[in-house]
This record gives C-alpha cells, structure tokens and sequence, in this order.
C-alpha cells in the first residue's frame, strides 16, 4: 500500500486547508462514547444508592416503630398486682416474636418484605432497668444482601 502525503500549498482556498480528517474526527466520537458512558454510569449508581437509601430509612422507620411499642406497654411497678407488659424472662431476656410486614416504599412489582425483632434484656433488678433492641433485616433486591437497622434505648417502670 503506498500513501502519499503532500503539504497544501498556498494557491487553494482557505475553506479547503481547514478541514478535519477522519482520524480526528474518530477521535472525538471515541472521546464522546467515553464521557457518556461516564455520565451514565454515574447516573446509574445515584440511582441505585438513592434507592438504598429510602430503603434503609424505612427500616430504620420500622425499628423505631418496634420500639415505640415497647415504649408504650405498661410497666407499673407500683400497682397491686404489678401490671407488665412486657415480661422479662428468667434469664434476664426475652426475644419477642418477629413481626414481618410489607415495606413501606412505593415499588411496583412484588413487594419488600421486612422482619422486626425486638428483644428485652434485664440490667438491674434495684432499680428496675431494662435495655430493648429493636432489629430490623431487610434484603437490598439488586444486590440480595441482607441488612440490619438496629435501635437500642433503656426502659424503667412507669411513673405516676
């Protein structure tokens, strides 16, 4: 293959000297298709953590909710008989059953599923403490990983 490769001379017009050629003008499709695909990716993997988020924020939603039951069950110490709702076991803990519920994001298709755990744990005796966990599992859908949302406070008897 023989190329020839000559210099414009001055004599032709102008409009003909500044033209691009093919290479150069690959060059910049290669360089586009690359900046898009960027672009794209990016937009892609904001997407996804955006929907992690709110999935997160509803579980973080349920563990809290968990807790507020516990928080609202009657613990009075100073009743006769001594009314509590929620009984610590002997052995200074209770797992109570899990609650599984439909998560509260708009999704369409099927929907997501979490599991709340909560558990009850007795510190003291004198005075009366207890420490609750409120757990909550969910499965991120793109990935299958399964995460955990956890909400930890203290808990006396009621007051009058």
């Amino acid at each position: 293959m023989l190329v020839r490769c000559r210099q414009m001379d001055g004599r032709q017009p102008r409009v003909l000297r500044a033209a691009f050629t093919l290479i150069e003008v690959l060059m910049c499709i290669t360089i586009l298709a690359l900046v898009m695909a960027g672009v794209i990716y990016g937009y892609a993997q904001t997407n996804r953590f955006a929907e992690w988020s709110s999935m997160s924020l509803a579980a973080q939603s349920y563990a809290l909710q968990g807790l507020e039951q516990v928080r609202a069950a009657k613990w009075d110490m100073w009743q006769n008989p001594v009314v509590d709702q929620m009984p610590v076991t002997a052995g200074g803990f209770t797992n109570l059953n899990p609650d599984v519920d439909i998560m509260d994001i708009p999704v369409s298709g099927a929907p997501f599923y979490v599991t709340n755990h909560i558990t009850l744990y007795s510190l003291s005796t004198s005075p009366q403490l207890r420490e609750v966990w409120s757990q909550t599992v969910w499965t991120f859908p793109p990935t299958g990983r399964s995460y955990t949302n956890t909400v930890i406070t203290y808990r006396g008897p009621d007051r009058q």
